[in-house]
């Protein structure tokens, strides 16, 4: 699978899986009902999705007026360190209001939240691609069927 498709199929499969997990762990962690910590859910999954569009766009002008080109390993951290500071900077504040926690519960609860996104993110990633093939611009030169397995 390919192009748009597999896109579709993987943003639908990842924000399903990942919306439920969520609610679940909003759910035991601020002792909210389910509902609550569902709309809780839901709410980061639209704002982590805006400020994805808006960061990635930002970060890209940045970087393209940058001398030294390509993506070492320090500009991928800053990228990540700088994408999930804005994240936390947004949701602490919403959970600690929506879920009736203070700033400092809210906080823990986000930083387990990034550790399960990170853990999460790296394992649906294997596993699609090892169901699905990998995509079209990992595949080794001369290969376009995508059903290497990865």
């Amino acid at each position: 699978m390919q192009g748009l498709q597999r896109k579709l199929v993987y943003v639908t499969l990842y924000e399903l899986i990942a919306i439920t997990a969520s609610t679940v762990m909003l759910q035991l962690f601020s002792g909210s009902d389910l509902e609550r910590a569902g709309v809780a859910a839901v709410g980061a999954a639209v704002v982590a999705v805006v400020w994805n569009l808006a960061y990635n766009t930002a970060f890209e002008w940045w970087e393209s007026r940058q001398a030294t080109r390509g993506r070492s390993l320090g500009r991928r951290v800053a990228h990540a360190v700088g994408f999930e500071t804005g994240l936390v900077i947004t949701l602490v504040p919403a959970f600690a209001w929506w879920l009736d926690l203070t700033l400092w519960e809210a906080f823990v609860m986000d930083i387990g939240l990034i550790v399960f996104f990170l853990i999460y993110t790296f394992v649906f990633n294997w596993a699609f691609d090892r169901v699905f093939g990998l995509p079209a611009s990992a595949l080794p030169a001369g290969t376009g069927d995508g059903q290497l397995q990865g």
